[in-house]
C-alpha cells in the first residue's frame, strides 16, 4: 500500500508532487506528536531534562549580557583626576583648563580649586571639626577629565592620562579603573565559560535524544518490519522519528526560556539593590525574543541530529525476517 502510494504520488505533474510531498511532511510531523501524546510521562521528562540542560549555558548567556551592560555604562563613567602643581596660579590653571577642553579625546573638564576640595574633603571623611584647625590647606586643586565614549575603555582612558600628564601644570594624573579591568576579565571569563558549558551540555542533549529516539526504535521494531515488507522507504520509516526529535527540541527550548525568565524574575530585585549600592538603575534583562527564536531554533536542531544519528545507526539493524 505505501508502494502504490509512492507510484501514484510519481504519476502526478511536478506541481502536484511538491504539494504532495508537503503534505506528507505535515501529516508524519502531526503523527509524531501523537506519538509524544501516547506516552507523557516519558515525553515531558525528556522534554523537562532537555530543558533544564539548555537552560545552563542560557543562564550563563544572560549574566554575561548583563555584565557587559553594566561595564558598558561604568566605561562612560570613567574619570581621569589631574592634580595640579603647588604655587600654580589661577591664570595659570585656566590656560591649562583652555588646552585640555580641544583635546579631541575629551568630552568635558571640571575645575575643583584648593578651597572646594578642602570643602569635600570635610563633608565626605567627617573630620570637619579637626580639618578646622590646620594652618593651611594641604589639597591641591584638582582638574577633572571625562573623556569621550571612544577613549573611555581602560586602554583608551591609560593613553589620554599619559597625554594628559606631559601638561605643564600638572603633578600627576590618577585614573581608578583597576578594579573595572578586573570586572572585565571576568566578563571575558565567563564568555569562555558559557561556551565550554554549551559545547558540553550540545553533546549531552544530542546524547539524550538519539538515546531517546532508540528506545522509540526499539518499541516499533515489528511495526518498522512490516514496513520494509511491503516497501516503505527508508526516509517514509525515519521521518516520523526525526520530527520526534525536532519535537523534543523545540518544547525543551521553550521550557529553558521559561526558566530564565523565572530566574531573572527572581533574582532582579537582589541585583537592583547591589547594583543601586554603586549607583546604577540598570534593570536586568532576560532573553530577547531574537534570542527565544535562536535558542529554541538550535534545541530543534539538536533534537533532529540527535534522532539522525540514531535512526541512521539502528533502522538499518532492522530487516525483516
Amino acid at each position: 500500500m505505501r508502494e502504490h502510494g509512492e507510484l501514484t504520488r510519481s504519476k502526478l505533474p511536478i506541481s502536484g508532487q511538491i504539494v504532495m510531498f508537503f503534505i506528507r511532511h505535515i501529516q508524519q510531523g502531526m503523527a509524531s506528536i501523537g506519538e509524544l501524546w501516547r506516552n507523557p510521562v516519558s515525553s515531558l521528562m525528556t522534554m523537562a531534562v532537555l530543558g533544564v540542560s539548555l537552560s545552563l549555558p542560557a543562564a550563563l548567556q544572560v549574566l554575561v549580557k548583563n555584565a557587559d551592560t553594566i561595564t558598558q555604562s561604568w566605561n562612560n563613567a570613567a574619570e581621569i583626576s589631574l592634580f595640579i602643581e603647588e604655587g600654580k596660579n589661577e591664570q595659570a590653571i585656566q590656560s591649562l583648563i583652555s588646552r585640555i577642553k580641544v583635546y579631541p579625546e575629551v568630552a568635558e573638564v571640571h575645575y575643583i580649586n584648593r578651597d572646594e576640595a578642602l570643602a569635600e574633603f570635610q563633608r565626605l571623611s567627617g573630620f570637619g571639626e579637626a580639618l578646622s584647625y590646620l594652618e593651611s590647606n594641604p589639597l591641591p586643586a584638582v582638574v577633572t577629565v571625562l573623556p569621550t565614549e571612544k577613549f573611555s575603555s581602560p586602554i583608551g582612558a591609560r593613553e589620554l592620562l599619559t597625554k594628559l600628564e606631559r601638561e605643564q601644570g600638572v603633578s600627576f594624573g590618577r585614573l581608578d579603573i583597576e578594579w573595572l579591568e578586573r570586572l572585565q576579565a571576568v566578563v571575558r571569563l565567563l564568555e569562555r565559560t558559557v561556551l565550554a558549558i554549551a559545547a558540553l551540555l550540545v553533546v549531552a542533549v544530542v546524547l539524550i535524544i538519539g538515546n531517546t529516539i532508540r528506545l522509540a526504535i526499539m518499541n516499533r521494531r515489528n511495526e518498522i518490519e512490516v514496513m520494509k515488507l511491503v516497501g516503505a522507504t527508508e526516509a517514509f520509516i525515519q521521518r516520523p522519528f526525526l520530527y520526534t526529535g525536532i519535537w523534543y527540541g523545540v518544547i525543551g527550548g521553550m521550557l529553558a526560556w521559561i526558566i530564565i525568565n523565572l530566574l531573572v524574575w527572581y533574582l532582579d530585585g537582589a541585583i537592583a539593590e547591589l547594583l543601586g549600592l554603586y549607583g546604577s538603575d540598570i534593570e536586568m534583562a532576560s532573553l530577547s525574543f531574537t534570542e527565544l527564536v535562536q535558542l529554541v531554533f538550535l534545541a530543534s536542531f539538536l533534537g533532529w541530529l540527535g534522532s539522525y544519528l540514531s535512526v541512521r545507526q539502528h533502522l538499518r539493524a532492522i530487516e525483516p525476517s
